[in-house]
């Protein structure tokens, strides 16, 4: 079932701009990250406390089709309110990369498969490893996956 309800914009301009761009463009327009060439993805969650659907632009680690969320928040020393949104539904989750959209459930990673992906997402984008050194905090890293029967409506119907 599509994530539905009330959205709420970020109230951050720039993420504001880049999610409208992005979403009206199916990621044609403002698909990279500012000034660094580097693709992202739109991950839409629903405020754990307001209910409110929630859209963050997030660098793209896709890998078989399964989407990374890194928990980075540049190195801040606490987690994003999009991680805490998924750790209270992780269901309550939509992916759109580029075309694409998709109805996902997020899990937390550890252990091997972790430090796999940890590389996939530095490899991405390097900066995650000095986020990492420059906080006390184990950057959180959630894997994306769709649930089967999600997809775009022309997928459905074909």
């Amino acid at each position: 079932m599509p994530l539905e309800g009330e959205y709420e914009p970020s109230p951050d301009a720039w993420v504001r701009d880049q999610v409208e761009r992005y979403e009206a463009t199916d990621g044609r327009e403002a698909g990279t990250l500012g000034g660094t060439g580097r693709p992202v993805v739109i991950f839409t969650t629903r405020g754990n406390r307001s209910g409110k659907l929630r859209k963050t632009p997030l660098m793209r680690v896709e890998h078989d089709g399964a989407h990374l969320m890194v928990a980075s928040k540049g190195g801040a020393p606490s987690h994003p309110v999009w991680y805490h949104n998924l750790r209270a539904d992780p269901t309550a989750l939509m992916v759109q990369d580029g075309a694409d959209r998709f109805d996902a459930t997020a899990r937390e990673l550890e252990g091997d498969e972790r430090a796999e992906w940890w590389e996939r997402a530095v490899a991405a984008f390097p900066p995650y490893a000095e986020y990492q050194r420059n906080t006390d905090r184990r950057i959180p890293v959630l894997l994306a996956e769709r649930r089967t029967g999600s997809g775009t409506d022309a997928e459905e119907q074909s």
